[in-house]
């Protein structure tokens, strides 16, 4: 028996990640996560501005000042909400005569440099 080893023919080659392809995988992720950080507080606005303006219209109140100020009274409390306010919600009532409240903004979330991200947020109550 021979203590030799044996290396792997050209034909039963090693595979994995390079170092030049560690670096690539590595750059993306990071560059993705960046950009994941910077839009994730614009996304949770968003959602808590929907969960509040959807309470205040399964409330139904009677007048539109009173939607508003109701917002604002909601805004107040609400650290995340900074984009929007009570006088920018756009009021009506649908055929049933139940409230529907629109609301909508732009963010841009500056990325890097000269580069940014628009986003276009628009909702209404359900």
């Amino acid at each position: 028996m021979s203590s030799r080893r044996r290396f792997p023919s050209s034909s039963n080659a090693q595979r994995g990640f390079t170092l030049v392809g560690l670096i690539f995988w590595g750059a993306v992720i990071a560059v993705t996560a960046v950009i994941g950080m910077k839009v994730f507080p614009t996304v949770l606005e968003y959602y808590t501005v929907k969960g509040v303006v959807d309470r205040i219209a399964a409330a139904n109140p009677s007048t539109v000042p009173a939607v508003r100020q109701e917002f604002d009274r909601v805004r107040q409390v609400e650290y995340s909400i900074v984009s929007l306010t009570g006088a920018d919600l756009t009021v009506s009532k649908d055929g049933n005569d139940k409230v529907v409240i629109e609301f909508g903004w732009d963010k841009e979330v500056d990325l890097f440099g000269p580069v940014y991200l628009l986003i276009k947020y628009r909702g209404k109550s359900r």
